[in-house]
């Protein structure tokens, strides 16, 4: 599940064609935490599985879906960084959402992915934020 997440984060911030250094070191602490070799991450980098082209020809429902996860991976640590907070408001902003949508998902997603929230009541919220 970690890995799968984690290449959805690889996919996202691979969508301008480069992983910038920050965003990489970002994925492969991420990645770390969660118990991910480095070598599995580099290998992720490298080969990221299905990529996702072009954002804007994601349906709202996809989009969300990518937020929501990128938000758990986030959180499910159990520790929140502010570089975290900053690149998951990057690829908010590329999926065509406001930044703010972070805060609104972060503050209703828990770190336990056994813990669900209620995605129809969340997907409702985050429309608002829809650009």
């Amino acid at each position: 599940m970690v890995k799968e997440q984690l290449n959805i984060l690889i996919q996202l911030a691979a969508s301008d064609n480069e992983v910038a250094e920050k965003e990489a070191r970002l994925i492969k602490m991420i990645g770390q935490s969660n118990g991910v070799s480095k070598d599995d991450i580099e290998d992720m980098l490298k080969n990221p599985k299905r990529p996702i082209g072009d954002m804007n020809t994601l349906t709202d429902d996809q989009k969300f879906e990518y937020l929501y996860n990128i938000v758990q991976l986030m959180k499910i640590d159990g520790q929140v960084f502010k570089s975290e907070i900053v690149f998951c408001e990057d690829i908010a902003q590329r999926l065509g959402y406001k930044k703010g949508v972070i805060g609104e998902l972060s503050s209703k997603i828990f770190s336990d992915p056994s813990i669900t929230s209620d995605r129809s009541h969340l997907k409702k919220k985050v429309q608002k934020y829809l650009k």
